[in-house]
């Protein structure tokens, strides 16, 4: 990795390490941990990780990214789903079933329209899975529909909604300080792109992710994930300025 992307990442590892964790994993820890057990449980998802390993290598968000969105979209799906009086039983389906959605969500990342793209490859692999065409709809829908200011295709039923909402909302939840302290710098490295063009383009990446923070989908994100962005924005801001003067001087 270039020295200076190097520094500035070590440095926006230690503000996330000093700003804390936002304040929907202090309040739903167990809820995502309990997410993270049913993943490491899942076969079904086990395959869909091989599958993304082999396939995804060195896409630029990389694996973490897949796995820390279907955790967090698991969690979201169990705290909406008990919200909305589902069944417990009928959680767990759902909470799998976001969890392979998250796991394929960007397995086209580095394509125009990957969103579309991913949810025509995702019915592809799902067809060899064995499962049930009703969960492989919601996957494919919700894959279709996790990126932001693009038109919502229209989910199944209520389920698949907020199969299709989870998802979304996890994915935008690494807006906040994965952003910085991990996503950018797997992409800068993957497409190796200069600082000075990093530079360049930073001030257009800070005001998108500012439009992102009012576009979260369900009950619990429209909460919690204003803040998660927040703290991705004053941790952006401080390696902005930082940026500005390694290039300078």
């Amino acid at each position: 990795m270039n020295r200076i992307y190097q520094e500035l990442k070590e440095r926006a590892v230690k503000l996330a390490e000093e700003l804390g964790p936002p304040s929907f994993y202090r309040i739903f820890w167990k809820e995502i941990d309990y997410s993270r057990q049913l993943l490491a449980k899942n076969l079904l998802i086990r395959q869909c990780i091989n599958y993304l390993e082999l396939e995804q290598e060195g896409l630029g968000h990389g694996f973490e990214h897949s796995k820390a969105v279907a955790i967090d979209a698991g969690a979201l799906v169990l705290i909406e789903g008990q919200g909305q009086g589902i069944t417990p039983e009928k959680v767990d389906t759902m909470i799998n079933t976001v969890q392979i959605a998250g796991i394929l969500h960007d397995i086209r990342r580095g394509e125009e329209e990957h969103a579309v793209a991913g949810s025509l490859v995702a019915a592809e692999i799902l067809d060899c899975f064995g499962l049930e065409e009703l969960d492989k709809d919601y996957i494919v829908t919700a894959i279709r529909n996790h990126e932001a200011f693009k038109e919502v295709v229209p989910a199944r039923d209520r389920y698949g909604e907020l199969i299709s909402d989870a998802l979304y909302d996890a994915d935008k939840f690494r807006w906040g300080p994965d952003n910085f302290t991990t996503m950018i710098w797997e992409m800068l490295r993957h497409n190796q792109i200069p600082p000075e063009q990093f530079l360049e383009n930073y001030k257009g990446g800070l005001q998108y992710i500012k439009r992102v923070r009012e576009t979260f989908r369900t009950a619990t994100a429209r909460t919690y994930g204003p803040e998660i962005i927040d703290l991705g924005l004053r941790i952006g801001n401080i390696i902005y300025e930082e940026l500005k003067q390694h290039i300078s001087g």
